[in-house]
């Protein structure tokens, strides 16, 4: 059973540098709430894939256009009052604000890890245009976010499921401030 009926229909942006999974906790999530998942990296126009397979990062006008379409999708779903859950990077603090103009109550999901842990893990997978290469340059560009963003934080040093479950429980029941879930769910990586 998903938690589609208990849990109200919200804009979910799983946000972290590239390996971190956003695109299995964002897919599994989805499944579980009986929400529709988006995978970011797949609205990317051919320049910007073609840039980032050459081994070369995005700057910010690359992003521009692609941050864009995801914060129409974010408004759409927010105006037809469903639910929806994105992978995107919104590494920094001004790509995370260009997304709340789609939906200002959005809830950002970081999914956080140590550069040792997320190299292990990039290099560990194929992704048709994202080099390892790019990593340290992902890292360099993030702004996790700050204390007076609606996010929440979590440790990629959990299974998946760990990490799905604990962003159910956050959207059922935001207001409560549990520090024993946040001590389990977003241990310093």
């Amino acid at each position: 059973m998903t938690l589609a009926l208990q849990t109200a229909p919200r804009r979910v942006v799983l946000m972290g540098v590239s390996g971190c999974g956003k695109s299995t906790v964002g897919d599994g999530l989805a499944e579980r709430l009986g929400w529709r998942f988006v995978e970011g990296d797949s609205l990317h126009p051919p320049e910007n894939v073609a840039k980032m397979a050459a081994g070369q990062p995005l700057d910010d006008a690359d992003r521009a256009g692609w941050l864009a379409t995801l914060a129409d999708l974010l408004e759409g779903a927010q105006t037809q009052g469903q639910g929806l859950v994105i992978s995107c990077s919104a590494l920094k603090r001004s790509y995370r604000e260009r997304l709340r103009d789609g939906d200002p109550q959005a809830l950002f999901v970081h999914l956080s890890g140590s550069r040792e842990l997320i190299a292990q893990r990039i290099a560990r997978r194929t992704h048709r245009y994202m080099p390892a290469s790019l990593l340290e340059s992902q890292f360099a560009t993030l702004q996790p976010p700050g204390a007076d963003e609606q996010a929440l934080a979590l440790d990629v040093r959990l299974p998946p499921s760990a990490l799905i479950e604990a962003v159910a429980q956050h959207l059922q029941a935001p207001h409560l401030q549990d520090p024993h879930l946040q001590a389990q769910t977003c241990p310093s990586p």
